[in-house]
């Protein structure tokens, strides 16, 4: 009865996804709320929202299943900024429309995007740089370089998607943005690719095809998502740009530098012991 009982509580304790008890709370109040705005969605019939709520209960459990696959230590202030960043981007931002209703929330959340991609870059090829089954090994240099590459790679591929959203499915996911003056070569009668610049643009009429026109009252002119995604790319490049140079602080003193370890992904090791130095347990409690 007693090694039943034993097994039983074992098997309970798998169950929980983050083991770290700072994270863990920040995990259950997160999803204490994903669920209280899916019931709210559910009585209120709107169920593209419940599809999102339950994406997001995915997203919040996936750092620690994925963590736990591939043998990798998360610091819990990475942790906690990963399920923060899945709950502001799924929750607030699309269900809540605070990419509208709160200016530069979106920025925030892409400059974010950047920063946690460079992570993810840093800790696979940090993998492969420790194997000893590879041969050559990587400066931290070119550690930081492939961080902020892989990070970009990733906003570039996000705005592709954004784009062929927004073209083939008739989205918004590029917002647009309200200028008052535009360089353009369309408007050069002499064809001659001379830039033609008008400003102090107040407004702007749509003609539609029968003749009707409707005054928009934007204040401006309509531009249709290139600002947005030059600028989400910017961020993206700025975030990136900030972990890079703390992978690098952190694989040229392996691990010294209290900040950077603070965000550094690492290696489990066999034994239980993070890199070989610190204890697994240890970490959790911390």
């Amino acid at each position: 009865m007693g090694k039943e009982k034993k097994e039983k509580k074992v098997k309970k304790e798998k169950v929980v996804p983050y083991t770290n008890k700072r994270t863990l709370t920040v995990y259950l109040v997160l999803r204490a709320l994903v669920i209280v705005v899916m019931v709210r969605a559910f009585f209120r019939g709107a169920y593209e929202n419940m599809f999102m709520c339950g994406l997001t209960l995915v997203l919040l459990i996936a750092p620690s299943i994925l963590t736990k696959k591939l043998k990798i230590y998360l610091p819990t202030a990475l942790e906690i900024i990963i399920l923060c960043f899945i709950f502001a981007a799924e929750i607030l931002g699309e269900i809540h429309s605070f990419y509208i209703k709160v200016p530069h929330w979106d920025t925030v959340l892409h400059t974010l995007n950047g920063f946690l991609c460079a992570a993810v870059g840093f800790a696979l090829v940090d993998l492969f740089n420790r194997d000893e089954r590879f041969t050559f090994k990587l400066s931290p240099l070119f550690l930081a370089v492939v961080a902020f590459c892989f990070s970009m790679t990733i906003g570039v591929l996000w705005e592709f998607f954004e784009f062929s959203a927004d073209y083939f499915v008739g989205t918004d996911m590029q917002k647009d943005t309200i200028v008052r003056h535009i360089n353009t070569v369309e408007l050069d009668v002499t064809k001659s690719n001379k830039v033609v610049k008008v400003k102090d643009i107040a407004d702007v009429i749509i003609v539609h095809g029968d003749g009707t026109q409707e005054n928009l009252g934007l204040g401006g002119y309509l531009d249709i998502g290139i600002i947005d995604t030059m600028k989400d790319l910017f961020v993206n490049f700025i975030g990136a740009v900030v972990f890079s140079i703390l992978g690098y602080i952190y694989v040229k003193t392996r691990g010294k530098g209290k900040i950077a370890s603070s965000f550094i992904p690492r290696v489990e090791m066999n034994d239980g012991t993070i890199d070989g130095q610190e204890s697994k347990k240890g970490n959790q409690e911390n």
